[in-house]
């Protein structure tokens, strides 16, 4: 792990900061919310319509064994901002978690939102001359400190979030009749499109747009025009069958070109480099009752689980001039390196970069076949509706190993064979499943992580009716 932080650390100092003033890019930062590894269509969709995220796989590169660092958003959204494993963070769950005061274990009492003492991607960027901003959802605020932890208060120029009175994803009458907008994500891209042509109107000003989206997330309201589109589409035989969810995908797919869009027309479009992924898979199942919304097959489960389909998501990387147009990079990579690679490619010298997780991805949006010698881990000590019981697990090589904490019982599964996570091989290689294990132990303990412990309110019974099932 320290060589890998060695590793980082130099390749970010690297670039000898003259070139880098003269090179660093615009950067956006493209995040949807809960959606799964085949929520695009050259992902694998057999509905869901992106013609604009497939065009930007087509120009630049697709990441297939890209992961976020946790299995729910706001973990995974701390990552990103800081290039930090969420348990080392100890922000392991969404910021309300969700209370099993009679559960078999006590979960510990993780941090609930983004402190302070952390530089920020924002205020890494910003320092180095960018002009930054940030737009939907933040969703990293401490309870009862909403008017401190803004995004503004995290190194953001400039913040618009959902509009007050919102119901779902329809925005209140008042602000429709003033925007002539209806739809909350239509109306969030006007204001990502404003702020790149304002920042686009100063040429020795780069700019940092975060532009974290609510959708698909539940509730799963579509764009009526779009649903209504989609219900002639679906197919019974089908793996996606959701018009409504299918609508959802394609007011992303539509903001994403017009983001795009607005980056042709104000000339900057070749000097930006554009990231879109997903803070965790789509939302299956919850108490072990599939939902209807969405399937990550052929990965096993979704949001919430400790499985692949918890943390694969779909990921594009677009670069011009850098990324050979149409690359594929089968490398894995997790949302701890957005921060090293960004910061890097700004030309930041970071003293901070001595502590972060991810690493800088330079090297293989360069040549797609690069690889290193590098284990990925998850850690959410917590209970989740949407998958299973507490659980960490690393990913080696080929292998990944799962321990779930509530009976100490670990799966390992080779994922070049078994991508859906179906034969266990713990007791078939159980010299590979204990050298991961020795692996992930080690890594909790050099980063503190926090560990679910024996609850004395225990109740059997209770927890039986909710026990959430594997499939």
């Amino acid at each position: 792990m320290r060589l890998i932080h060695f590793i980082s650390l130099a390749l970010i100092l690297w670039t000898p900061p003259c070139l880098l003033a003269q090179e660093r890019p615009n950067i956006v930062l493209l995040l949807a919310d809960d959606l799964g590894w085949t929520g695009l269509s050259s992902f694998g969709s057999d509905l869901y319509e992106t013609p604009h995220l497939d065009a930007m796989a087509s120009r630049g590169m697709k990441f297939t064994n890209a992961y976020a660092a946790c299995t729910v958003c706001s973990p995974t959204r701390a990552s990103i901002m800081t290039g930090q494993y969420p348990a080392r963070l100890r922000l392991t769950d969404f910021i309300s978690g969700q209370n099993r005061a009679w559960a078999k274990l006590r979960v510990p009492d993780w941090q609930k939102g983004l402190l302070h003492e952390h530089t920020t991607l924002a205020k890494a960027l910003s320092a180095r001359g960018y002009r930054t901003g940030m737009v939907g959802k933040w969703h990293l605020e401490r309870p009862g400190h909403a008017e401190e932890d803004r995004p503004s208060d995290h190194g953001f120029d400039v913040e618009h979030r959902r509009p007050a009175g919102s119901m779902g994803y329809h925005l209140p009458q008042g602000l429709q009749k003033r925007t002539g907008r209806t739809y909350l994500t239509d109306y969030l891209t006007d204001r990502a499109v404003d702020f790149i042509q304002d920042s686009a109107s100063s040429l020795a000003t780069p700019f940092f747009l975060y532009m974290a989206y609510h959708v698909p997330h539940t509730p799963i309201q579509g764009r009526q025009d779009l649903v209504e589109r989609f219900r002639k589409k679906v197919r019974p035989e089908a793996v996606h069958r959701n018009p409504d969810y299918a609508a959802m995908v394609a007011s992303l797919d539509e903001s994403v070109g017009r983001i795009l869009e607005a980056l042709e027309e104000a000339g900057a479009s070749d000097d930006t480099l554009v990231i879109f992924t997903s803070d965790n898979g789509g939302l299956t199942q919850r108490y072990g009752k599939h939902d209807g919304f969405t399937e990550n097959l052929p990965l096993r489960l979704g949001k919430g689980s400790a499985y692949e389909g918890g943390v694969r998501v779909p990921t594009i990387i677009l670069w011009p001039n850098v990324i050979k147009p149409g690359s594929v990079c089968h490398t894995p990579i997790a949302s701890i390196d957005y921060y090293p690679t960004l910061l890097a490619a700004a030309g930041k010298n970071d003293p901070a970069a001595a502590a972060l997780d991810g690493v800088d991805l330079r090297p293989l949006l360069n040549d797609p076949e690069t690889s290193w010698d590098r284990d990925l881990f998850w850690h959410y000590p917590h209970y989740h509706a949407g998958g299973d019981s507490p659980y960490s697990a690393i990913r080696s090589g080929k292998y990944r190993l799962i321990e779930f904490h509530e009976d100490e019982k670990r799966a390992l599964y080779d994922l070049e064979k078994d991508l859906g996570e179906q034969n266990n091989l713990a007791e078939i290689h159980p010299e590979i499943a204990e050298r991961l294990y020795k692996k992930l132990q080690t890594w909790r303990e050099e980063i503190g992580a926090q560990m679910p412990t024996p609850n004395p309110n225990h109740d059997p019974a209770r927890a039986q009716q909710v026990k959430l099932r594997r499939r």
